[in-house]
């Protein structure tokens, strides 16, 4: 399957949901990168050296569902691949592996919430950045107000979203979501940073 069609398929996948409806955007030509177009770029150099961009982080979290093999307990995930993307409409991205186990969880939900942490809240990112188990067990939260998606306590800012489209990139997928609403109870408090694989 190509990209196009796997964006396609992550579209019908996401409208599956039924209470979400995703439209699919118009998609350029696409095909697959020749083997002699390929930088020539080893994997290691490329995390080494793109180590030096600090990124804040996130954890983007789901309400539970039950559908599929869902045991009925909210999903989530760190994030450090978050950006704003749009003001009009109010569009942000994130990335997230095409073989992780929670994303498949928050596109049956259709929504999600990125809750963008403070300097003091590494050990909730660790948390999170585990695979399997509840995550959100024992995390003080409530509800997101338009999602439901878990809102962390002692977050620098939310942003309550509907998924909007998903797009393809290489062993990645990119999750744009249209906010609904969103949020801030500290804009003085200090984030939390990752840079050369590790928080500061």
């Amino acid at each position: 399957m190509g990209h196009a069609g796997m964006a396609a398929a992550a579209v019908r996948y996401l409208g599956s949901a039924g209470t979400h409806p995703v439209e699919p955007l118009p998609r350029p030509e696409l095909r697959a990168v020749r083997e002699g177009e390929r930088a020539p770029v080893d994997p290691a150099g490329f995390r080494r050296v793109l180590g030096n961009f600090a990124t804040g982080v996130t954890v983007v979290t789901a309400p539970a569902v039950t559908q599929g093999a869902d045991d009925g307990s909210p999903a989530g995930f760190a994030c450090q691949s978050f950006s704003a993307l749009c003001l009009d409409p109010p569009l942000v991205a994130f990335m997230v592996g095409r073989t992780s186990t929670t994303w498949p969880r928050i596109a049956r939900a259709g929504v999600f919430c990125v809750n963008v942490l403070a300097a003091h809240q590494g050990g909730l990112c660790r948390a999170f950045a585990v695979s399997g188990a509840d995550k959100s067990a024992g995390v003080a939260h409530d509800a997101a107000p338009v999602s439901g998606s878990p809102r962390l306590a002692g977050v620098l800012a939310w942003i309550d979203c509907t998924v909007h489209a998903v797009h393809t990139g290489g062993d990645h997928l990119i999750v744009v979501g249209r906010v609904d609403a969103l949020g801030t109870d500290d804009e003085e408090a200090a984030p939390l940073l990752f840079h050369k694989g590790r928080f500061l």
